[in-house]
């Protein structure tokens, strides 16, 4: 391979990598630092600039752990400029976009159709990948309660016409298109709304959002209701609402065990430090215990790992992301101790604190200092067969010591690499088009759930340069390979997680 190729092979890799980091951070939404017009102009070029260099990388990375947002954005531009791929490559696509549907919250899903419908995009392509979408749902009455706009726009739009069919599906149809015309639907949803506008009691046989709109139109006490409407509440539901009745003094009656990690820090920072104290037990378990299911068959085999951790200011995320770099943090401390070799981890938070689990924003973020204490060869000379850092990378106190400290223990004193250094940043940065870096030698992954964080380590390592594109390109086929292969463990509906 001639200077040229090898040159344009590295150009790739590394737009690949930064799409792959913009993907999975980046939401559209206000951070810290910048402004949702300046992310979403930024994705916007992002996506562009991918889909029409890297169509193949494009529709490959719907099998990456990227959000359901940039997920949803590309199935759109797959969608919208299918004249610009070939037989196979449409073909292949339609297989990534209908995995990656299957996955999608609902609710998300309808919402890209309605996108679908307001592009004007109703090919033959189209229009059964929505169909066999509609198709696979469990229970079609359900989504016709809980998101009836959305089941009749995508029905309008493919022109599928349920009421032509039989049992069910007709009476889903009916009360879609023709509301009032049957005296009583089977369905028990179906005919609990119904009931539910003139019947107070059918409003708690509703799913919980939509109950709650029956319920202010019947002028119920909010305490009354919630009491009947907890056993059909789903997990997040019950967070949110029960634990309110009693201003944040009662616990609801939920397994915070079964919780997704992020999900569950999230929960937790959003406590007072007093709920933090007296249900220290419950919590730090129900952590671990998340931690070591999403550690999975990687536990206790990463040997020493030294984790910086970034609860700086800046952690605070935005109105739009509240405490969302900050929990992304504190799921990464419980799944780094879980990864790490027995009585082998070590966190240093950028504020000095030793206590987790009473983290909170604070103060600048001395990245650099703590680097230092985290790279200091502890007894016998040991030093950490990994250190991860988890921050935003907005190192200021002093302003690029992080960088410089990594750059001389690379060049100096570790040219041999015993200890492997990722930084995995939860922040995009709209300006540069990727996730800030601390110093060029370190490969740095954007993340937004921390379950996702042994993945994003094996991505990280093409940013090093010790692998070529061939190898990156390998992996991406490997990666579609598994998806496309998946039979089980698709992500559950959020209504499927009644407790």
């Amino acid at each position: 391979m001639n200077t040229s190729e090898s040159l344009a092979d590295l150009v790739a890799a590394e737009d690949v990598l930064l799409f792959a980091n913009a993907a999975i951070t980046a939401t559209g939404q206000r951070e810290f630092r910048s402004g949702a017009a300046s992310q979403q102009l930024s994705l916007d070029f992002l996506h562009t600039y991918v889909r029409v260099n890297y169509r193949r990388v494009y529709a490959a990375s719907l099998a990456l752990d990227i959000n359901d947002h940039n997920a949803a954005r590309i199935v759109l531009g797959l969608l919208e400029t299918a004249g610009e791929a070939d037989a196979e490559e449409r073909r292949t696509e339609g297989r990534l976009i209908a995995a990656r549907l299957a996955r999608l919250p609902p609710q998300r899903v309808y919402r890209l159709f309605g996108e679908v419908r307001r592009a004007g995009i109703n090919n033959r392509r189209t229009r059964a990948i929505v169909r066999d979408w509609l198709a696979a749902r469990p229970d079609l009455g359900h989504d016709a309660v809980k998101y009836r706009s959305g089941v009749r726009t995508a029905a309008r739009h493919i022109h599928l016409r349920p009421a032509e069919g039989a049992g069910a599906v007709a009476e889903v149809g009916a009360f879609l298109f023709r509301p009032g015309k049957l005296p009583r639907y089977e369905h028990p949803l179906l005919d609990a709304w119904r009931r539910a506008h003139y019947e107070q009691g059918a409003v708690a046989e509703l799913p919980f959002s939509v109950a709650e709109g029956f319920a202010a139109r019947h002028g119920m006490r909010r305490e009354a209701f919630l009491k009947r409407a907890a056993p059909r509440m789903t997990r997040l539901e019950r967070l949110r609402t029960l634990e309110q009745r009693a201003g944040g003094a009662q616990r609801p009656d939920v397994d915070l065990t079964v919780m997704p990690l992020t999900r569950l820090a999230l929960y937790v920072l959003a406590l007072p430090f007093e709920q933090r104290t007296t249900r220290r037990a419950e919590l730090t378990g129900a952590l671990r215990t998340a931690a070591r299911r999403a550690a999975g068959g990687h536990a206790a085999s990463w040997g020493r790992v030294h984790a910086v951790l970034d609860d700086s200011f800046s952690s605070s995320g935005s109105g739009q992301k509240r405490r969302r770099p900050l929990a992304v943090a504190l799921a990464c401390h419980f799944l780094l101790e879980a990864l790490a070799a027995p009585g082998a981890y070590r966190a240093l938070w950028t504020s000095g604190r030793n206590d987790a689990l009473l983290v909170r924003p604070w103060g600048p973020t001395p990245l650099g200092t703590r680097v230092l204490d985290a790279l200091e060869p502890g007894p016998g000379g040991a030093v950490p067969d990994r250190l991860v850092i988890v921050s935003d990378g907005w190192d200021n106190a002093p302003a690029g010591l992080a960088g410089e400290v990594l750059r001389v223990w690379r060049a100096r004193l570790d040219p041999g690499r015993r200890t492997a250094v990722v930084h995995v940043n939860p922040v995009y940065d709209a300006d540069g088009f990727d996730v800030r870096r601390l110093a060029a030698g370190v490969p740095a992954a954007g993340i937004r759930d921390a379950e996702d964080l042994p993945a994003l380590v094996e991505i990280a390592r093409f940013a090093e340069g010790r692998t070529g594109a061939a190898e990156l390109y390998a992996y991406l086929d490997r990666r579609v390979a598994v998806f496309l292969g998946e039979g089980e463990g698709h992500r559950q509906d959020e209504e499927a997680e009644v407790a």
